[in-house]
């Protein structure tokens, strides 16, 4: 979809507000005002879904209380947006692709919102996989008869892929109020290898795992002036000079060696005073990396084959030789594999692996 001047300055920044904070609230409210601007709608919410031997719901519902989403748990198995965006996630539905207007007036949820003095006429929603454990269920509500177009579900597609990174920036990071506290519990805690970057050319400090790790992994003909490595360093600078989108698809890092994996995933921090810092999350993984098993449960036998040549290192020619089927198949399932798991690319499938078989 081709967007005008002015929605690509609104994009630009919803997407800014999405990075504002590593508080979840805090940036869906930042980014409230250009997002119902940009996509037209009068609500909006985002329901985080924990997976586990229950099922947990939690609504963030920036500006204006929806009374409504303050009962969920007695409705939810009334809701009639969540069988179809569990059935197609990552992909945006508006309501009439999930039922018919009669069956959405005569629907509990529809009852109830006009009892609430609510009259929750269209719903827009998409299900975004932030890992095997986590969902979130982002919706757009209007409040009056005016339907979602494609138009519409063009404009909430083309920052799904941004609102998931900031869904697993805030909950990775573990953080509900300021950069400062990441940074000293981060610090503090022995499990962790993590760097703090202000590019161009400054390191703020490194936690005591990340210095013994990078004096392993690099000599210092390898370090650039800041003493962060060279090639970290180039790809933090151009990280900088990306637009938002390309930075999606670069933000995770990994180089293969001998002895396994080096992985280091680069985190923008909320903006404070002075140049923007940055965050390099630093992990070593050993090669054939078990698939977990929360993820295995989200695949079929062929796709779960799949996924552990993958964290093998595989090329589609060699899963394709080894699993006696076509490249173009292995390709197949590769895309099936990262919608299903909420991953883009081979790299973000590694982090996400390590992430749940040990949590860092």
């Amino acid at each position: 979809m081709k967007f005008s001047a002015h929605e690509w300055v609104l994009r630009e920044r919803v997407i800014e507000a999405l990075n504002s904070s590593l508080s979840l609230p805090k940036a869906l409210e930042a980014a409230r005002g250009p997002l119902l601007e940009f996509t037209p709608a009068d609500y909006m919410g985002l329901c985080l879904i924990s997976l586990g031997t229950t099922v947990d719901f939690q609504w963030l519902v920036p500006g204006h209380r929806l009374a409504l989403l303050d009962e969920y748990p007695k409705w939810v198995d009334h809701d009639f947006v969540r069988p179809p965006i569990f059935a197609r996630p990552n992909e945006v539905l508006r309501d009439s692709d999930m039922l018919t207007r009669r069956e959405l007036e005569h629907s509990a949820l529809y009852q109830r919102s006009r009892e609430l003095d609510l009259s929750l006429e269209h719903v827009m929603a998409v299900l975004l996989p932030a890992n095997a454990n986590l969902l979130g269920a982002f919706t757009l509500y209007r409040d009056r008869r005016l339907a979602f177009s494609e138009e519409d579900a063009a404009r909430l597609t083309s920052l799904t892929r941004h609102l998931l990174n900031a869904i697993r920036n805030c909950r990775d990071m573990q953080v509900a109020t300021s950069g400062a506290n990441l940074l000293e519990e981060l610090y503090s805690r022995p499990d962790c290898a993590y760097l703090i970057a202000a590019p161009p050319t400054r390191e703020v400090l490194r936690s005591p795992r990340a210095a013994a790790m990078l004096e392993r992994w690099y000599s210092r003909s390898e370090l650039h002036s800041s003493g962060i490595p060279s090639v970290l360093m180039e790809r933090l600078t151009a990280l900088t000079h990306m637009d938002a989108d390309a930075r999606l698809q670069n933000n995770v890092w990994v180089s293969f060696h001998t002895d396994g994996y080096r992985v280091v995933r680069f985190i923008e921090l909320p903006e404070a005073e002075g140049p923007r810092q940055w965050a390099l999350v630093l992990n070593e993984i050993p090669f054939s990396i078990p698939l977990p098993e929360a993820m295995k449960k989200e695949l079929t036998r062929r796709e779960i084959e799949v996924a552990m040549g993958l964290l093998g290192n595989w090329s589609n020619e060699q899963i394709s030789s080894e699993l006696g089927i076509s490249v173009q198949t292995v390709k197949t399932h590769v895309r099936s594999i990262f919608e299903k798991l909420g991953v883009d690319s081979r790299a973000d499938l590694l982090y996400q692996a390590a992430h749940l078989n040990k949590p860092v």
